[in-house]
Formats: C-alpha cells, sequence, structure tokens
C-alpha cells in the first residue's frame, strides 16, 4: 500500500559540524497534516519533579487520528527522563479545532531510580 505524501526538506548552512537536513511533511494522502504542542510537570517523586514541552509529530487534519510524541524532560537532581507515547483520539471543539490528552510514566532513571507520572492536554 502506498500512501501518497508531499512536504519540503530544509538544508543547514554547513557552518555546523554536523551536517544536518529537516524534512517537514506538508500533506499525507492528500490530507494537509497538522501538530500540537503539549507541556507539562510531572509528578513529585523522590523529592523532585520535572518539566517537559515538546510538539508532537505530524498527522492528517480533518479526519479521526492521533499523534506520537516524544521529549526529554528537564534536568532536575542531577538527571533527566524521556518521554514518548502516542496521544488519544481526536476531541473535535464547538467552534472548530480539536485537541487531545496524553498521559504515561517517564523512563526509568536518576542516582535512585525512578519514573514519574504525566498527563495532560496538547494545543488546540
Amino acid at each position: 500500500m502506498e500512501i501518497p505524501i508531499s512536504g519540503f526538506m530544509h538544508h543547514s548552512d554547513d557552518s555546523d559540524p554536523i551536517h544536518s537536513h529537516h524534512l517537514y511533511i506538508t500533506s499525507w494522502d492528500g490530507k494537509p497534516v497538522h501538530v500540537h504542542e503539549f507541556k507539562g510537570v510531572t509528578s513529585f517523586d523522590v523529592g523532585h519533579y520535572h518539566r517537559y514541552a515538546g510538539t508532537t509529530e505530524p498527522a492528517p487534519s480533518g479526519v479521526q487520528h492521533t499523534h506520537r510524541y516524544f521529549t526529554f524532560t528537564s534536568v532536575d537532581d542531577r538527571h533527566k527522563h524521556q518521554i514518548r507515547g502516542v496521544t488519544g483520539p481526536a476531541i473535535f471543539l464547538p467552534g472548530g479545532g480539536h485537541y487531545h490528552e496524553f498521559s504515561g510514566y517517564t523512563t526509568v532513571d536518576g542516582s535512585t531510580p525512578h519514573r514519574h507520572r504525566y498527563s495532560g492536554e496538547t494545543s488546540r
């Protein structure tokens, strides 16, 4: 099964010793794509919490969908955690637009190994 995807690639200016390109997908199967921002604060465990923020992966607009997400937390108590998962389905708003709920647990890290809970809603 082939799904037509369109977009563009941004080329870095080569001043960075690590050469990179960024691929921006603008449509998936003929439908425009979009992303959401997400942010929050983890649960308070082992005497601290962490802040996190990121942007979801693109998903098609105008149809029921979810988004994958990934980010790192802030460094607190000399360590950080990974956050990753898949949002819930789109929750459509009466005036247009939508948002997604997300929740989960961070990776286990720290000098006293532990994890944190997190949850929230994406931008609308």
